[in-house]
């Protein structure tokens, strides 16, 4: 039997989006949306364009720049959401309107105040008016998991003979378990006369932990797109990992004769990057990416292990972007070789990035003696995320003491456009030295900032490991996120609340 090709939809720019803390301002979105490219996803959802201005020109802008993947805009069934829609996508290579709407007794009775009949005639007539502008049309059922299946099956064939040529059947809330939601895809292929003219859709949600047994279950049912996000990123408990439905079904192939035309060894970065812009951290122990995903300490699992890998690894490393070798590059390391180097690690940059690249790892290697391949993926994140935001506040020089029973006092000086400022912090209820700079940098910004999380781990091990800080920092009502890497973990800090600064002012 021959392999099925599974349409790959990412949703990180649209529904992952919606993940309390993973906003991203433009130039973020994309930089993520052409490492989707680069990845291979068939279709990425870049977003909602009726929602606001910023939205709107975020998926204009990604619908001019990304090739090779089909561009998806999100729109309800309004005419303004689909017209926003396609004015965003229309100088997209391959443009896609996806039109949602809820099909399920809760949402008709309760958000939509809607009929059955309604329902349909809705359906058929803006899926029309989608399809009149563009022949790659999906149409979502919302909440399709808890609605009955013989009015599901009804939606459906209305749609597909609107020109619908994607048919989404999501499970929303994370209700479905996965023998039942395989019979409602069994059953819709059985059933509407018309589906073999559309493709089968699937969009999971984790409420229950069953996103990817839900998809897979969806597929092995006869299902052709899975919809998903790197990391699982979404709302509430966030989709289907877009990694891990990769490797499942690249490593069990003899189960579900289907694969997808994802690149596997970009896996890690890919996901490496969307966890550096968004500052949501990917658990250690997380399937595919996590830091301990092929990690092994048990003596019997390492004895396996020497003798013949595949004892306890079903996936090679490699396959999905980590590195086997480490430890390779140092102070006389040249461009040529750090290049080589990102490259293994999946990554492309352009000759500006690299040469930024070089001038960060020079600085590093004078502070380290042993470079990791996580430290120039850490680099490379940061070069990365400079291009997207736009500084305005950058640290010249710091001095912080604290002790014992001492008051911390804390010394900033930091540079605002083309001006040096400079003030020292001194409190007596702070908790030591980040409390002193963060109230320097209140000061020499004139911001009331508030700090709602603080968070540090190191890059790498050893004593010389570089140090990461995520911080949120709510301004107005607002939060901002901001990142700071450094061998100093008081600079590190300082970074990172200016990262966030800078965030505010741009």
């Amino acid at each position: 039997m021959s392999d099925r090709k599974i349409v790959i939809f990412d949703t990180t720019l649209r529904d992952g989006e919606q993940s309390p803390g993973a906003s991203m301002n433009i130039p973020e979105k994309l930089e993520v949306a052409q490492m989707l490219s680069s990845l291979g996803v068939d279709v990425i959802e870049a977003g909602f364009p009726v929602v606001s201005p910023g939205d709107f020109e975020s998926v204009h802008k990604i619908a001019q720049v990304v090739k090779g993947s089909s561009v998806c805009a999100l729109a309800r069934c309004k005419d303004r959401d689909i017209e926003a829609a396609w004015d965003a996508i229309k100088d997209a290579e391959n443009p896609r309107i996806h039109v949602f709407l809820a099909t399920s007794p809760i949402h008709r009775e309760y958000k939509l105040r809607m009929t059955k009949e309604q329902v349909l005639e809705n359906t058929d007539h803006f899926v029309r008016k989608a399809a009149a502008l563009t022949s790659n049309i999906e149409f979502s059922a919302e909440d399709a998991s808890r609605t009955e299946i013989d009015f599901l099956c009804q939606v459906i064939e209305v749609a597909i003979n609107a020109g619908a040529t994607t048919v989404n059947i999501p499970d929303t809330v994370g209700y479905a378990i996965p023998a039942q939601f395989a019979e409602y895809i069994r059953t819709l292929k059985t059933t509407v006369p018309n589906i073999e003219k559309a493709i089968i859709s699937v969009h999971c949600h984790n409420d229950l932990g069953l996103a990817m047994a839900n998809s897979l279950a969806a597929v092995e049912a006869g299902a052709g797109q899975v919809e998903c996000t790197i990391n699982g990123l979404g709302e509430r408990a966030g989709n289907c990992s877009l990694e891990e439905i990769t490797m499942a079904l690249n490593t069990r192939r003899d189960a579900f004769h289907a694969s997808t035309g994802i690149v596997t060894r970009r896996l890690v970065p890919a996901s490496q990057l969307v966890s550096g812009i968004t500052g949501l951290e990917v658990p250690r122990n997380k399937a595919i990416v996590g830091r301990n995903a092929f990690a092994h300490e048990s003596g019997i699992h390492q004895d396996g292990m020497l003798k013949n890998c595949m004892t306890y690894e079903i996936m090679r490393p490699e396959d999905v972007g980590f590195q086997k070798t480490d430890l390779v590059l140092g102070k006389h390391s040249g461009r040529a070789a750090l290049n080589d180097k990102v490259n293994q690690l999946g990554y492309t940059l352009t000759p500006e990035q690299l040469n930024k690249l070089f001038e960060e790892f020079k600085v590093l290697t004078d502070r380290k003696k042993e470079i990791y391949d996580a430290d120039i993926q850490s680099l490379v994140q940061r070069v990365l995320v400079k291009e997207t935001t736009k500084y305005s506040w950058k640290l010249e020089s710091y001095s912080s003491a604290s002790g014992t029973g001492k008051k911390p006092v804390t010394s900033i000086k930091l540079s605002h456009g083309d001006f040096f400022v400079e003030t020292e912090s001194e409190t007596t209820t702070g908790d030591g030295p980040i409390d002193g700079i963060f109230l320097a940098i209140c000061k020499l910004t004139g911001l009331a900032l508030t700090c709602k999380e603080y968070r540090v781990h190191s890059v790498t091990v050893g004593h010389d490991a570089q140090g990461k800080v995520d911080v949120t920092i709510s301004f107005n009502d607002r939060e901002y996120r901001g990142q700071g890497l450094s061998t100093d973990s008081i600079e590190a800090s300082i970074l990172a609340f200016l990262d966030a600064v800078n965030r505010i002012v741009m």
